[in-house]
């Protein structure tokens, strides 16, 4: 049997939320004040700089296209699921599962609640309305992702590689909740949220990187197939980018008061 890890989260966790707290209190900063010509005219009137980065642009639109492509791929993927679990279980070794072990930590919710409640807290610490708002941002996302996740999991009823060897046993309405991947789209909520919020290459290039080994460690431990885990990486992503305000999701905007102090209310446009 594999050794037991003894990893110690809690303090690795708290820096993580006092650094992503204090990253974003110093990133996220009102905007400049306009200039003027004094000889053009008179001085326009200022308004109260916004307490939130103006977005350039608007959200990218998620039509039904892509929607359909996204689709497509998983689908594709699905192609070889059997040929890719027979590789990676005919490889799998003590060490392997040691890492497994500590990867998919990323997608349990003692991991990916902390960033996001504590830069809420955070901010209100700080009293910076700003960080709360990112922390509301991730949380909201991190939300959308879980329930998205456990609506098609019941609603698809695939079975588990660990219960079948047919990677097309599908029991709709079912207790099978093979697809799609909840560790992945919790791993991958929580990377594109903490990554979109810090605006930061390195931070986002790792955190991407951790949650795709919190994807190959569903693999290798026999809890999912490969198009398990491209279908919750998709669920994961488009749920933050949508509550984030960087998508529009088949006319669906994000709740505005997410991106702007004051404002309430949520926008679609089909």
């Amino acid at each position: 049997m594999p050794r037991n890890l003894s990893p110690r989260p809690s303090a690795t966790l708290f820096a993580l939320v006092v650094l992503l707290g204090g990253g974003l209190a110093g990133q996220v900063r009102p905007a400049p004040l306009p200039r003027w010509d004094l000889g053009s005219g008179p001085a326009p009137v200022f308004a109260r700089p916004a307490l939130v980065p103006t977005r350039a642009g608007a959200p990218a639109a998620v039509r039904w296209y892509h929607g359909l492509g996204a689709m497509g791929a998983v689908a594709l993927v699905s192609l070889s699921d059997e040929s890719l679990r027979e590789e990676l279980q005919a490889h799998r070794s003590e060490g392997k599962d040691d890492v497994a072990r500590v990867f998919k930590r990323m997608g349990e919710p003692t991991v990916y609640a902390v960033p996001a409640l504590g830069t809420i807290a955070a901010g209100v610490i700080l009293g910076d309305d700003r960080v709360t708002r990112a922390g509301g941002r991730m949380t909201a996302g991190l939300l959308t992702a879980a329930v998205v996740t456990n609506l098609l999991k019941p609603l698809v009823g695939r079975r588990r590689p660990a219960e079948t060897g047919d990677a097309f046993e599908f029991t709709p309405f079912s207790n099978r909740d093979s697809w799609p991947s909840g560790h992945t789209a919790m791993a991958f909520a929580l990377a594109t949220g903490v990554g979109d919020e810090l605006h930061s290459t390195p931070a986002t290039v790792l955190l991407y990187g951790a949650a795709g080994l919190t994807s190959w460690s569903r693999l290798n431990d026999n809890r999912h197939w490969g198009s398990d885990v491209l279908a919750g990486a998709l669920v994961g992503i488009t749920s933050v980018k949508l509550m984030n305000g960087r998508w529009r999701v088949f006319g669906i905007s994000a709740p505005r008061f997410l991106l702007e102090p004051g404002a309430v209310g949520v926008s679609a446009a089909f």
